[in-house]
């Protein structure tokens, strides 16, 4: 009789990081700098790490032996398996530690999955970060901190364990210290910069709009500077002192200026294709360290482009 073979999933290798600083005060090449500081391993070792990325310098996998460690610079050895590296085309890792994880999302990318009802998986930056998460430890949790539209781009971040998560939404005003936005909105804005206040709610539809009632509405208040006019568009920052749902598209449009390809909320089909927003920049008080952490993504070249 036949017996039916079982395969077990692979078992998870935990990481075995070795850390070295290059001391000696002058710059090495690396296939050296390694047979020096790891003294227990061979040359072959020592080239099996280099050609599966098993080695980093200053937070960069590299596969070269010949490659430059400057003096100063930071040598990471992978000994039981390769670094895992992140990579997707509508998703860049800008910054990562044990606590929070910062990115630069893509256009039309969720920032988390919504309900489907055709069952269809839409990816999200949540599932990626999941994911490749989970290929360096299945252990590993990622938490949503705050969210960017769908066809918003720019600087987002996630909480990587519930402690960092919860500071960092209960406390959001106190530890977010600039979000800088960057659109582009149909016709030109008269004043020079001002600020909008109003109170947000939300119909059954789930559009987003300004209420004078006070039970019903959340305070939202946002300023803007308009950088450049051209072609009947104003290329405009925005700064946010509340993180409203939709609150820059709504304020906006109810200045009579709608962000460019926003339909939802009143504006034109637009010139780029694509709703014009932008998270340009978010700057935050670390959860733990409390460190004063900066990010800034670049706006897209057609938005001034336009206006030229």
């Amino acid at each position: 009789m036949r017996k039916e073979r079982h395969h077990s999933a692979p078992l998870f290798k935990q990481d075995r990081i070795l850390t070295f600083t290059n001391n000696s005060g002058k710059d090495r090449l690396l296939l050296e700098f390694i047979e020096e500081i790891a003294k227990d391993a061979s040359r072959t070792d020592a080239k099996s790490w280099l050609k599966h990325g098993q080695i980093m310098v200053n937070g960069e996998v590299t596969t070269s032996f010949n490659a430059p460690v400057a003096s100063g610079a930071e040598i990471k050895i992978n000994t039981s398996r390769p670094f895992v590296r992140f990579k997707h085309p509508r998703l860049k890792l800008l910054y990562e530690d044990d606590d929070v994880i910062v990115v630069e999302k893509g256009y039309g990318l969720l920032s988390v999955g919504i309900p489907n009802p055709s069952k269809k998986k839409i990816e999200s930056a949540y599932d990626i970060l999941r994911d490749y998460l989970k290929r360096k430890d299945p252990h590993n949790k990622l938490f949503v901190v705050h969210r960017l539209d769908r066809d918003t781009t720019g600087v987002m971040m996630f909480a990587k364990n519930e402690e960092a998560q919860e500071t960092l939404r209960h406390n959001w005003n106190n530890f977010v210290l600039e979000r800088l936005y960057v659109a582009l909105l149909e016709g030109f804005v008269k004043e020079d910069e001002g600020t909008i206040k109003s109170r947000l709610t939300e119909n059954s539809q789930y559009k987003v709009y300004s209420t004078n009632n006070e039970d019903e509405g959340k305070l939202a208040v946002t300023r803007y500077k308009v950088i450049g006019r051209g072609h009947g568009l104003s290329l405009t920052e925005f700064t946010l002192d509340t993180g409203r749902k939709n609150q820059i598209r709504v304020h906006a449009s109810e200045m009579g200026h709608p962000i460019c390809g926003d339909r939802k909320y009143g504006a034109n089909q637009s010139r780029l294709g694509r709703l014009c927003l932008h998270a340009k920049t978010l700057r935050f008080a670390h959860p733990v360290t409390r460190k004063d952490m900066y990010f800034e993504s670049p706006v897209p070249s057609g938005f001034y482009k336009a206006i030229r």
